[in-house]
């Protein structure tokens, strides 16, 4: 039993290397940026007048330009950690080849496999 729980901890940890180990620039992922609204941000966020909002004056412009830069300089980011996380609690800890079995598992089920020998 306890044999088991190191080569477990083991792979847990061998894993989590493998993970880290991915550069970040060979990710091909596109991640879902909103595109903020100016109208929105000017009475939600800034709490402007809907009267001042209607004019766009060249002010609240910059400081909505500001503001979503700001916003997206730490959206990216979160994007990535998020998907970091989300791929490692699927391939790392919930795969479990016996809680998962190919017979229940339709999509690995109809995969493709290529053939070894090309014709």
């Amino acid at each position: 039993m306890l044999d088991v729980m190191i080569r477990m901890k083991a792979f847990l940890l061998a894993g989590a290397v493998a993970l880290i180990a991915i550069p970040a620039a060979s990710q091909t992922a596109r991640y879902d940026v909103k595109t903020m609204n100016f109208d929105l941000w000017c009475q939600e966020t800034a709490k402007l007048d809907p009267d001042r909002c209607d004019k766009r004056t060249p002010e609240d412009e910059k400081s909505f330009e500001a503001y979503r830069a700001k916003v997206e300089k730490y959206e990216i980011p979160y994007l990535q950690r998020k998907e970091k996380e989300q791929l490692f609690d699927r391939e790392v800890l919930h795969a479990d080849p016996t809680d998962n079995p190919l017979d229940k598992n339709y999509q690995a089920q109809t995969q493709s496999v290529p053939s070894p020998n090309p014709q």
